[in-house]
C-alpha cells in the first residue's frame, strides 16, 4: 500500500530525470536567479556571529559563481573548497573560479582548492549551497551528505524553491486539463524538521516571495528553462508539437493582458534555511558504534574540558 496523500511529503521528483537535469552544465553562466538568490544569502552571514576559517561551495556552476565570488569577499581569510557533485561538471567549474597565473590572488594563495578529495576530513566550517536542494530526488539523503562535511560547530547555509513558486503557472495547466507544469517544493517547516533529522540543531528558516515579469511569454519560458526542468513524474511523457506551445503561448498572454501593466508575472517563493553541527552524542547502551572521526572529536573535546 502506498503511503497515504495527506502524510506524503514532496518532493516529488523523477529520479532519472533529476539526474539528468544535475547533469546540464549552467551555460553561458550561472541563472540570474541564482545569483540573485546567492546574493540576498550571502547578506544574511552577516547575522551569524561565527567566522569560518573555511568554507565548501556545492555546486556553485549553477548556483552561482558571482555568488562564489561575494561568499569569498566576505571571508578573504577562510579557505574555500568547490565540489561538484556531477564529476562532469567539475572541469567548467574549475575554469570558471580558478584564477589565472596573473592574478594577484595566486600570490596571496586565495585560490580555492577543487574536489572531494581535497575537503578536509573533519569538514569545513560553512557549506554554503544555493538553489540546488528543491532539485533533489532524495534530500534527505543529501542533506545527511552536508552534514558528513560540515566540522563540528561549523553550519550549514542553504536556499532552494518553496511551494508557491510558479503558483500562476501551476494554475494555468490545472485549468487546461494538462498534466502538472512542474513537481511539488517542500515547505521550509518539513526543511526543518529533516535538518533535525540529520544531525543540525537550531535550524532557523526564512522565506520571502519574489515576484518576476516579463514582456512576452517567449521570454519568460526562456528564462524558467535556465532556472530548472519539470521533474513531476506525472509530467507530459512525450514531446509537445506546436500547436501546445502555441496555445501555452496564447493563455500566457491572456494572463499578461489581465495584469495592470501587461506584462507576464509569475511568484517565486524563497527558502532560506542555516543549521548549525553540535558535537556528536553517544547514546549509552551495551554496545555503541562511533565512526573514528567522531570519536577523534569526543576525545578532543574531554581534553579541552578537562581541568587540573
Amino acid at each position: 500500500m502506498s503511503e497515504p496523500q495527506a502524510t506524503r511529503r514532496p518532493p516529488t521528483i523523477d529520479a532519472v530525470a533529476a539526474a539528468r537535469w544535475a547533469r546540464q552544465p549552467a551555460i553561458p553562466a550561472s541563472p540570474w536567479l541564482h545569483e540573485e538568490i546567492g546574493r540576498r544569502m550571502q547578506e544574511r552571514l552577516q547575522w551569524i556571529k561565527a567566522t569560518p576559517a573555511s568554507w565548501l561551495d556545492w555546486a556553485p556552476l549553477r548556483g552561482g559563481l558571482e555568488a562564489h565570488a561575494l561568499v569569498a569577499q566576505r571571508y578573504p581569510q577562510a579557505q574555500s573548497f568547490v565540489l561538484e557533485p556531477e564529476a562532469t561538471l567539475m572541469a567548467a567549474t574549475q575554469a570558471a573560479l580558478a584564477a589565472p597565473w596573473w592574478s594577484a590572488k595566486r600570490w596571496r594563495g586565495a585560490q580555492p582548492r577543487f574536489g572531494a578529495q581535497s575537503v578536509p576530513e573533519e569538514g569545513v566550517d560553512l557549506l554554503w549551497a544555493n538553489m540546488a536542494l528543491h532539485a533533489a530526488s532524495d534530500p534527505q539523503s543529501l542533506i545527511a551528505t552536508w552534514h558528513q562535511r560540515v566540522a563540528v560547530n561549523g553550519f550549514l547555509m542553504f536556499s532552494c524553491l518553496g511551494p508557491d513558486t510558479l503558483r500562476e503557472l501551476r494554475s494555468l495547466y490545472q485549468e487546461a486539463g494538462w498534466p502538472p507544469a512542474g513537481h511539488e517544493f517542500t515547505d521550509m517547516h518539513d526543511w526543518g524538521d529533516m535538518l533535525v533529522g540529520a544531525g543540525f540543531a537550531e535550524p532557523v528558516m526564512d522565506m520571502e516571495h519574489i515576484q518576476l515579469s516579463w514582456s512576452s511569454p517567449q521570454a519568460c519560458l526562456a528564462e524558467l528553462r535556465t532556472i530548472g526542468r519539470n521533474l513531476h513524474p506525472a509530467r507530459f511523457p512525450a514531446l509537445r508539437g506546436r500547436q501546445w506551445l502555441a496555445r501555452l503561448h496564447e493563455k500566457l498572454s491572456e494572463r499578461a493582458s489581465r495584469s495592470s501593466d501587461g506584462r507576464l508575472s509569475m511568484t517565486v517563493e524563497i527558502v532560506y534555511g542555516h543549521a548549525f553541527k553540535p558535537a556528536p552524542r553517544v547514546a549509552l547502551s551495551p554496545q555503541s558504534a562511533v565512526s573514528l572521526r567522531d570519536m577523534r572529536t569526543m576525545l578532543q573535546q574531554g581534553r579541552s574540558g578537562g581541568g587540573g
